[in-house]
């Protein structure tokens, strides 16, 4: 969390704005959030088909005046989703996220921070997916020194060239590439 600190405060000193949430690995900004009075804040509803499922979201927003220690955070969100599989009508899956802002009541209303923190998880899935699921990242051998972040950057940096190119299935393009090396250094434009 303090590197998240630091990148908040680096906007801010810019005049740019964000928006955070409060994942499983901010143990401490989780508990804040989850701790704030949501029961006493009325709820924006909305639902969505797509993907053989439905979705019903609320979201609540709360000002904050105190009661988070994390800088220039402005306002709170809670978002709650309920999921069913359109296959599987009686079984639903839930879960609540937080996020945080410097965003004021008057900058954005709650409809506009809906869909930024979706879009943000978009982001999120089209990128981490990808890591854990065809780099499998998780299973990854390398845990000593600054291999791990080094393994994390190239993974990322090859990701990024591939969709740089157009490149959309990451899986049949390092399949491709791994073939003939000199494929990787025309991509990269060495050659």
């Amino acid at each position: 969390m303090h590197c998240q600190r630091d990148h908040v405060t680096y906007l801010a000193e810019r005049g740019a704005h964000w928006i955070l949430t409060g994942e499983g690995d901010q143990p401490s900004l989780q508990k804040q959030l989850a701790a704030l009075p949501w029961r006493h804040v009325d709820a924006t509803r909305h639902d969505d088909r797509g993907h053989c499922r439905r979705e019903f979201r609320t979201l609540k927003i709360l000002t904050l005046s105190t009661g988070i220690a994390f800088p220039h955070a402005a306002q709170a969100l809670q978002i709650r989703r309920r999921r069913r599989r359109l296959d599987e009508p009686q079984r639903f899956t839930t879960g609540t996220a937080y996020a945080i802002t410097d965003l004021r009541v008057h900058q954005a209303k709650p409809h506009q921070l809906a869909a930024w923190i979706r879009s943000h998880w978009s982001i999120e899935n089209a990128v981490h997916w990808v890591r854990d699921v065809t780099y499998d990242e998780d299973r990854s051998q390398t845990r000593t020194g600054n291999g791990p972040q080094v393994m994390a950057a190239l993974r990322t940096a090859a990701i990024g060239a591939l969709r740089t190119a157009g490149i959309n299935n990451t899986a049949a393009a390092n399949r491709h590439h791994a073939r003939d090396n000199t494929r990787t250094l025309a991509l990269l434009g060495i050659i």
